[in-house]
């Protein structure tokens, strides 16, 4: 019965290893997020961390919650109804809803309250997308400015103000780079593109973070080529996928085989990292290794933990 049909797997997933695959993007993509991380520099001391992250997990909770009920609405009070479909032929006859699949919460406000809720679930919708671009923007822009050209390049010591540029053209090419990129996939699956963002973040941030907390091995050298290698392995895999090669690019048959790239480029990233870090055989490797009990004890309580940071 479709009943039973409905609460079967669905068919964005067909195979185990995607599904393994896309569980390790969603759950270790989330620890990686780089406008999540930086909120961490926010707050005065662990405590306040650790209370910042109790009340983030609850709310992300609660929207992983609503993403059922947002979902079984949509499937009885849209699918059902000819009014949000193309031509006026149902969901379960083969009919597409306007504006595509990702609109079914948009049209889900409009089935249960009218226009007014429509309007204002079309409000909260664009506030939200713009806080998230905000915070990915900021976040980027701060890590090529302040990270790597102040840090890096300029070995802590830019000219004067040339950090603030620095900020601004990454920022104008970020928007860029995004616009384009989203013109691309328009009617791409937001679970897709999702999974791509999360799969990006646990194969190039979460096992940097992991190692480095975890392992007293870890060096710098083997964090970055470890990091480096986790992002290009992810990025590659995703456009040899489907969803790109063929969906975008127009090629006839997919290179790789799964939707989610996460299971073999989080693990690209743990190897690299462990790999390179047993390779280096530096000076500072020397005494980051030697630093590492004393990270330990800071990190589990938080005794002689610095405030926050002053940008």
């Amino acid at each position: 019965t479709k009943g039973e049909t409905i609460m079967s797997p669905g068919n964005f997933i067909t195979d185990p290893i995607s599904a393994i695959s896309f569980g390790m993007a969603l759950m270790f993509g989330t620890a990686g997020l780089p406008h999540v991380l930086m909120r961490f520099f926010t707050v005065p001391n662990a405590k306040e961390a650790r209370k910042s992250v109790f009340w983030a997990t609850t709310w992300i909770g609660y929207f992983y919650v609503l993403t059922f009920i947002i979902g079984f609405g949509a499937i009885v009070l849209v699918g059902t109804n000819s009014a949000f479909t193309e031509g006026g032929t149902l969901v379960s006859e083969g009919g597409k809803l306007i504006g595509g699949n990702n609109m079914a919460a948009i049209h889900l406000a409009s089935a249960v309250g009218g226009n007014v809720f429509l309007g204002f679930i079309s409000a909260v919708a664009f506030a939200t997308i713009l806080a998230v671009v905000a915070g990915l923007t900021l976040s980027g822009a701060s890590a090529v400015a302040h990270d790597l050209y102040a840090s890096v390049i300029c070995k802590g010591n830019p000219p004067a103000g040339a950090e603030l540029r620095v900020s601004r053209v990454t920022t104008v090419i970020l928007g860029i780079v995004a616009v384009i990129l989203g013109i691309a996939f328009e009617k791409q699956n937001i679970a897709f593109m999702v999974s791509l963002a999360f799969a990006i973040a646990a194969s190039a941030n979460f096992p940097v973070l992991f190692m480095s907390v975890l392992w007293k091995g870890t060096t710098t050298r083997g964090a970055f080529i470890g990091g480096f290698i986790g992002l290009i392995t992810a990025v590659v895999l995703t456009i040899l996928s489907k969803s790109i090669w063929v969906d975008i690019f127009h090629n006839a048959e997919a290179l790789f085989p799964y939707k989610s790239p996460a299971l073999f480029s989080v693990t690209a990233g743990f190897v690299g990292i462990w790999l390179f870090s047993l390779l280096d055989s530096s000076a500072q490797a020397a005494r980051e290794k030697l630093a590492y009990d004393a990270q330990e004890v800071r990190s589990e309580t938080g005794i002689g933990a610095a405030a926050a940071s002053e940008h």
